[in-house]
């Protein structure tokens, strides 16, 4: 075992957090939006995580992705969809 699996971290996220974080990560990064890493290890971080979620979503690449990713934020922010 290497030394990064040693200290490796699991998270558990439902579908929509994982879709929802996606969504954000990449909407932040193509318009500037965040507010910019202090330092290099944050921006790894950043992209490493959001390379992980890449991996483990399909909804990116479904026709109806805005539609999904909208239906993921009002689940999880416990609303009605608009009619």
């Amino acid at each position: 075992m290497s030394t990064d699996d040693e200290h490796a971290v699991t998270l558990r996220l439902t579908s929509d957090e994982a879709l929802v974080q996606f969504e954000w990560l990449h909407r932040c990064e193509d318009r500037d939006r965040v507010v910019p890493p202090e330092h290099r290890g944050e921006e790894v971080a950043l992209w490493n995580f959001s390379a992980l979620l890449e991996r483990e979503l399909v909804e990116p690449f479904r026709p109806r992705y805005r539609e999904l990713v909208e239906q993921a934020r009002v689940r999880l922010a416990g609303e009605h969809a608009p009619l």
